[in-house]
């Protein structure tokens, strides 16, 4: 992998070429692991970040408190991200203690495993329509017929989101995690449009509360506000703006990275058909799988960035205070210093230890919900479908074209 000329201008080593990241991943990232530790990258804004590549470092960053999601501890001029209104933007991948501690204790008993348990027979009941609506064609994209359909419709059940205004959500979110470089207004405009949602959902669900995830939170944010608070300057507070960004921040989360592991998850099945008879013969072992499945092929590439408070040393190299560091999962995953033939999917090893769900403070809320989301899926789709197939050759599925995501654009498939 070549270097490239430091175009931003800013001091420091060269910029490693991102572009063999999108075209051809995990090659890319075997090559900057074994060259080093820590790379200097165009990070996913455009200007340099600090690519960390090694299983050991990444997991001990993930929890290191030196490292800030806030934007505000970003050096001067070093970080764009998203352009996020204030009422999208307090949620809890820009937060750190003691404003995440608080928000998050907030809505945390949502996604306990006993209350997700209770969801599982509703969530096979929404996999079986969407297999039956499907069943008579012989063949579907299964990304957008079934994997990106199932997420977004239990979430927007949790959350209380009415069918009517589910259309354009998928929409949206592509525009926000994939721009798309010919279509330079799309993410704005996205981002006005979800604001506007949220804003006036949010407003429907205060003058017709009902049983619901955000009918509590909005309980919980106008008890606090009645007593004095509700500014989320003090503890147990929530402010309307960390309201918005909450809810915002669970559908967002909760559909974006559900929709690719089911997806990644049975194209990494159908290429290994052994262990897709063995699950479809005995779908108990697909719990046990699940690790293994989110390791080999899991649906993000790299952990939110974070800011050093402080100057630090990563893998020998100096990183200054303030400046873009991307904690590599994908890379993680595949380090042969941590895990025995990284490049072979085998769920009878017992690999433990993946960072697809984050890992320390900041682990995935969601997580409980998602990994039985994607047992349920699966499960469903290897009972219904025994002659489950590619329907293209697999040379021709194609990978969205960021560094940020693993997600496949489609899944055609016959069965």
């Amino acid at each position: 992998m070549q270097n490239t000329a430091n175009a931003a201008g800013t001091d420091g080593p060269e910029l490693v070429d991102t572009a063999p990241l999108v075209e051809d991943l995990y090659p890319a990232l075997a090559e900057l692991r074994e060259a080093g530790p820590v790379h200097r990258i165009a990070g996913t804004d455009g200007r340099p970040a600090w690519l960390v590549t090694r299983y050991e470092d990444v997991r001990r960053l993930f929890a290191d408190p030196r490292l800030a999601l806030d934007k505000r501890h970003a050096a001067p001029g070093n970080f764009s991200g998203f352009s996020l209104p204030p009422a999208l933007d307090a949620n809890l991948l820009n937060m750190d203690p003691p404003d995440h501690t608080r928000v998050r204790r907030l809505v945390v008993k949502a996604f306990t495993p006993g209350r997700v348990e209770k969801l599982r027979e509703p969530v096979r009941r929404v996999a079986e329509e969407l297999l039956d609506a499907i069943e008579p064609d012989g063949r579907a994209d299964l990304l957008a017929a079934y994997a990106g359909q199932l997420p977004i419709i239990v979430i927007c059940d949790l959350l209380g989101v009415p069918q009517r205004d589910r259309r354009d959500f998928r929409a949206w979110s592509d525009a926000l995690i994939t721009p798309d470089p010919a279509r330079p207004r799309a993410a704005k405009e996205a981002v006005g449009s979800m604001l506007r949602f949220y804003t006036e959902l949010i407003a429907k669900k205060r003058a017709e509360p009902a049983d619901d995830l955000l009918s509590d939170l909005i309980r919980v944010r106008d008890d606090e506000a009645g007593d004095g608070g509700g500014d989320g300057s003090g503890d147990g507070r929530l402010s309307e703006d960390e309201l918005t960004s909450l809810a915002f921040l669970i559908l967002l989360a909760g559909y974006e990275n559900t929709v690719h592991l089911i997806a990644n998850s049975v194209l990494t099945l159908l290429d290994h058909p052994a262990a897709l008879q063995e699950l479809r013969e005995d779908p108990s072992g697909i719990a046990a799988a699940f690790d293994e499945l989110a390791r080999y092929e899991g649906p993000a590439s790299l952990g939110i960035r974070r800011f050093p408070l402080e100057d630090i040393e990563i893998g020998g190299v100096t990183i200054p205070a303030g400046e873009t560091v991307l904690l590599s999962m994908a890379s993680a995953h595949r380090d042969p210093a941590h895990f025995k033939d990284p490049d072979e999917f085998n769920p009878h090893l017992g690999r433990s230890g993946h960072l697809a769900l984050g890992h320390g403070i900041h682990y995935c809320l969601g997580a409980p919900l998602a990994r039985m989301e994607m047992e349920t899926a699966l499960a469903a789709l290897l009972r219904r479908f025994p002659g489950l197939r590619l329907d293209v050759p697999r040379e021709r599925l194609g990978w969205r074209p960021t560094i940020r995501a693993r997600g496949l654009i489609s899944l055609p498939v016959a069965w």
